[in-house]
């Protein structure tokens, strides 16, 4: 019998539809599944008369391959990934690749490269986005880690991944953690994107009191510029669908949203970089605020505020929220691509950033005409410090900006929340100040805590302490922290 090119562990949907993919282009694919008889249904129903062999046991699966053997695990991040690998490595021999195509996190990729190449073996951890639809007709994938398994590895994925301009969404990112960690970053800037695009919606519904097919109008009308989208592509068509009775299906959903937790290892992978990620973190902590169903709908009885209302001219205001809208997702992907560029430096990834962003162009959900910029603005520049540095994205940021804060200004006095337009806002000011009132805060630290200080009359790396109160001596703190 014919060896087969890859295997793949895991058939739930995702797993499923990346089979029907590979075979669709010409891979010969065994697949396992913890239970047999998902194996058997598979085999012998969707994938019925297709080049796909079921196995019943890792072993059996082992058999199948060809060498060097490539083993694609679709399973739940976290512990079942180490039992499968631990359970892989005595069947696997020197030079067989594992692939982990789920949501793991990067810490757990590294370590678990290191393992598995002890072992004489290759790992790759391969972010996947673009869901069920993705997986079956392609995805963008973001693999990293072991070097020598991309050209193994390289022509499998990159025949399944979406295309853009007839190019693969798919290239090697870098070793160890680092294509987990650009999917894990993707998805922060999901979280982000899909909390502005709910404040803009909130804030036509609750502001201009316009119905669903009106919103929907508008986003189909956005959907044809600038902000051209997936995310506003589907955002149009959920306001214009209707129930089994006519009405719409958006205002029956709960207002309350779920989470896999991606945008939160996002917001403190920040944290330990010490980069201000603040936009994902208010899309994750929005998420969480409106998890807060019952709690909410008290405090709304009982806490006061103004009714919004607009009295203006509404095709003015739309104008502006669309301007608020694309210059915070400008403010999302800079503050995303500061933090790749942290991490790169911290875990030693060299990192493509213009090419990250065309991984990102199609298969994946915050695929976009706009990362088509990105990838130029790093051409123009690949030491680029800040994505609002770049011209393009000053040049759209500074047109944009007083929408922006008219937007803004409106949601916060007539008390209508939309966090993530405000802290974007917050940031490019911080951004762009010379001198922040943390000089003020560096002196409260040294008062109480001895903390020293830099001064703006000594060189940059000079550290100084002031006996405050007279009594409390030269000594100050071992350890400085910016």
């Amino acid at each position: 019998m014919e060896k087969a090119d890859i295997g793949l562990i895991g058939l739930a949907v995702m797993g499923e539809n990346l089979v029907m993919n590979m075979e669709s282009k010409g891979f010969r694919v065994a697949v396992f599944n913890r239970t047999a008889d998902k194996v058997d249904r598979f085999t012998h129903g969707r994938a019925r008369g297709k080049n796909i062999l079921g196995a019943h046991s890792l072993e059996e699966m082992a058999g199948m391959l060809k060498k060097p053997r490539k083993v694609m695990l679709m399973v739940k991040a976290g512990s079942a990934v180490d039992t499968l690998i631990g359970s892989l490595l005595p069947l696997l021999d020197a030079g067989d690749i594992i692939i982990d195509g789920g949501n793991s996190h990067f810490t757990d990729t590294i370590r678990r490269t290191k393992v598995v190449e002890d072992r004489g073996l290759l790992y790759v951890g391969a972010g996947v986005s673009g869901g069920e639809e993705g997986a079956l007709r392609g995805p963008s994938i973001m693999p990293g880690g072991s070097p020598g398994a991309w050209r193994h590895v390289k022509p499998i994925l990159q025949a399944i991944a979406a295309k853009a301009d007839g190019a693969p969404c798919c290239d090697w990112v870098g070793g160890d953690g680092a294509g987990h960690f650009v999917k894990m970053v993707h998805n922060g800037i999901e979280y982000g994107d899909m909390q502005l695009i709910g404040e803009a919606y909130f804030l036509m519904r609750e502001a201009l009191r316009m119905n669903n097919d009106e919103m929907s109008a508008v986003f189909g009308e956005w959907n044809k510029g600038e902000l051209n989208s997936y995310l506003i592509e589907i955002t149009r068509d959920i306001l214009a669908y209707r129930d089994g009775d006519g009405q719409p299906v958006l205002d029956r959903i709960l207002d309350t949203a779920g989470q896999k937790g991606t945008g939160k290892w996002t917001s403190m992978a920040a944290l330990d970089e010490g980069v201000p990620l603040t936009l994902i973190g208010e899309a994750v902590f929005s998420r969480s605020l409106s998890a807060m169903k019952e709690e909410r709908e008290a405090a709304s009885s009982i806490l006061g505020g103004p009714a919004p209302e607009y009295k203006g001219d509404r095709y003015a205001f739309l104008e502006d929220i669309k301007d608020a809208l694309y210059a915070s997702k400008i403010v999302s992907y800079a503050q995303g691509y500061a933090l790749m560029k942290a991490a790169a430096g911290t875990y030693g990834w060299d990192l493509g950033y213009g090419s990250i962003a065309l991984m990102w162009r199609g298969g994946c959900i915050i695929r976009s005409a706009f990362l088509g910029r990105i990838k130029e603005a790093f051409d123009r520049d690949a030491g680029l410090a800040n994505l609002m540095l770049d011209p393009f994205f000053r040049e759209k940021l500074e047109r944009a900006q007083a929408g922006w804060r008219r937007t803004v200004s409106f949601a916060a006095l007539n008390g209508l929340p939309a966090p993530a337009m405000a802290s974007a806002l917050a940031y490019y000011d911080g951004y762009r100040t010379a001198r922040l009132p943390a000089n003020l805060l560096q002196a409260q630290r040294d008062f109480f805590g001895a903390h020293t200080y830099e001064r703006t009359d000594r060189p940059r790396g000079e550290f100084f302490h002031t006996n405050w109160t007279g009594e409390g001596g030269s000594t100050s703190a071992s350890t400085y922290e910016a």
